[in-house]
């Protein structure tokens, strides 16, 4: 049986879904970014894992009440580079800016391509390749809490 969006709001309470549309609304405007995010060269940011690179963009505070600010990251891959799993420090909400990727969780694994979005938790486990032969972006959004 297929959920509708009706039976999903009837499932949600008022405050869930306050802060969902907060997010929404605070996160939005930074992906909006992604599109253009820059191009990089081979040696900007700090290499986390060999062709894996992350370059500090932006933070700002955030009107969420669980987060005391949001900061923007790009993890730049080269083709064919791997991140190998990592346990989570903060709740993130990822974009593909460029490039195609295998992202494994724990319990799952999938494919996205540019403009694709998912989620990190904190505490989970997350690894990604890309799997395109262009350097491909993650552009993250990492929730830092109150």
């Amino acid at each position: 049986m297929t959920k509708t969006w009706e039976d999903a709001m009837k499932t949600m309470n008022r405050r869930s879904a306050i802060a969902l549309g907060v997010m929404a609304v605070a996160i939005t405007p930074l992906f909006t970014l992604a599109a253009s995010a820059k191009k990089y060269g081979p040696k900007e940011g700090k290499e986390i894992a060999p062709g894996v690179r992350v370059v500090e963009v932006s933070t700002g505070n955030s009107d969420i009440p669980a987060y005391k600010s949001i900061a923007i990251v790009d993890v730049v891959f080269q083709p064919g580079a791997h991140a190998p799993q990592m346990v989570m420090d903060n709740d993130m909400v990822c974009t593909i800016a460029s490039g195609a990727f295998t992202i494994k969780k724990a319990d799952k694994e999938f494919k996205l391509k540019t403009g694709d979005m998912y989620t990190c938790a904190k505490g989970k486990t997350d690894e990604a390749t890309n799997t395109s032969k262009e350097v491909g972006v993650h552009r993250i959004a990492v929730l830092i809490p109150a």
